[in-house]
């Protein structure tokens, strides 16, 4: 069996990922492409769109959530994502019971005795109007029945969990603040999510497997449950072994993919991208070292913004006063340094709409 290295499976993940080459593609095809992206930052999809994208206007994907063709709504590992309408759609029932099980993950205690039908009901009937609101609004609405619980867990339960809701523009929008407001999804976009299937076959499963490699392989089944935060997938994946290919990695576990996917050479030189807060291209996998160093890892989960310099993190970025500051994390040649410098320069001017392309780079780490 053909065994990947560190290095082709890094190559593989920024080709997927769009990092290898920025692609010539429509936003709404490219947030479909990468299975939605993380954003519970609010701005952060817009420099992870830009680092992807031969040419990227802003005011595209802000017109596709205020024309309701995407959305931002609690799904994969409960995080918020910005994905295609289309895909809340046809995922949102396939993750009830893992969103479900990751708020009570937080507030089992305080949520103890509280009937979730019941809940889910009252929280129906106080959306029925077709109104947004607030988690604190809806909470305070229901939480008479359920005092003991308090409005917080409820809340959370509520919006993240047992009613399928959209967090509304003007959150989300270029360079806009604003706070979040929820509608649910069939107000929002006039249809009710798709049901699950009855039949004990899960096309939505296969779906989403296939939509994960294509966007993330070759990938363990482990990196496909730290994608998704479901753990209901292997049935889906033996579904699927005979139309997919498999590999090996350096420590011996199985890969899955495509097969007509792309694996490019190890050698293909890989230029620098500066990538937004929780990324999909690291947060996507169980396995996170085909693309940042394990003494790195906390970054991935701390916020921080990275910067990619032979497709591996190699130091994080900040904004400041329109500059652009970057901190190395390893010992930068003169090559980087340049390299790092023109592509900070860019990313500059894209989020000061061209006021600036100030970039400021750190003493190397030693």
């Amino acid at each position: 069996m053909t065994v990947l290295d560190a290095r082709a499976l890094n190559r593989a993940t920024l080709a997927r990922q769009l990092l290898l080459d920025r692609a010539d593609l429509p936003v709404l095809d490219a947030v479909s492409h990468l299975c939605g992206l993380q954003a519970q930052e609010p701005q952060e999809p817009f420099p992870g769109l830009w680092s992807r994208l031969r040419t990227f206007d802003p005011a595209e994907l802000s017109d596709l959530l205020t024309g309701r063709r995407v959305v931002r709504t609690h799904l994969m590992r409960r995080t918020v994502h910005l994905v295609t309408a289309d895909d809340v759609l046809a995922w949102r029932a396939r993750h009830d019971g893992m969103l479900r099980q990751r708020v009570l993950g937080v507030y089992r205690h305080e949520l103890d005795g509280v009937d979730p039908g019941e809940l889910a009901r009252a929280g129906r009937n106080v959306m029925a109007d077709g109104e947004p609101r607030s988690m604190p609004e809806l909470a305070r609405a229901v939480v008479d029945r359920w005092p003991a619980a308090g409005p917080r867990p409820l809340g959370e339960m509520l919006v993240a969990a047992l009613l399928p809701t959209v967090q509304l523009p003007p959150r989300g929008l270029w360079r806009t603040k604003a706070g979040v407001r929820y509608a649910l999804i069939s107000s929002w976009l006039g249809r009710e999510v798709d049901p699950p299937a009855t039949d004990g076959s899960d096309p939505v499963g296969q779906a989403l497997v296939r939509r994960y490699l294509t966007a993330f392989g070759p990938a363990a089944s482990a990196d496909l449950r730290a994608w998704c935060g479901l753990a209901g997938l292997p049935a889906a994946v033996s579904a699927l072994r005979g139309e997919l290919v498999v590999f090996r990695d350096e420590r011996g576990r199985e890969l899955l993919d495509l097969p007509d996917a792309p694996r490019p050479d190890p050698d293909t030189p890989a230029p620098v991208r500066f990538l937004p807060a929780f990324d999909n291209a690291i947060l996507g996998y169980h396995d996170r070292s085909r693309i940042i160093d394990d003494a790195h890892r906390h970054l991935s989960v701390a916020g921080e913004r990275v910067v990619l310099v032979d497709g591996r993190v190699a130091a994080t970025w900040t904004v400041e006063a329109d500059t652009v500051l970057v901190h190395p994390l390893r010992r930068f040649s003169r090559t980087d340094r340049t390299t790092v410098a023109e592509e900070g320069h860019a990313m500059a001017s894209f989020l000061s709409g061209g006021a600036s392309d100030r970039v400021r780079i750190a003493a190397s780490a030693a």
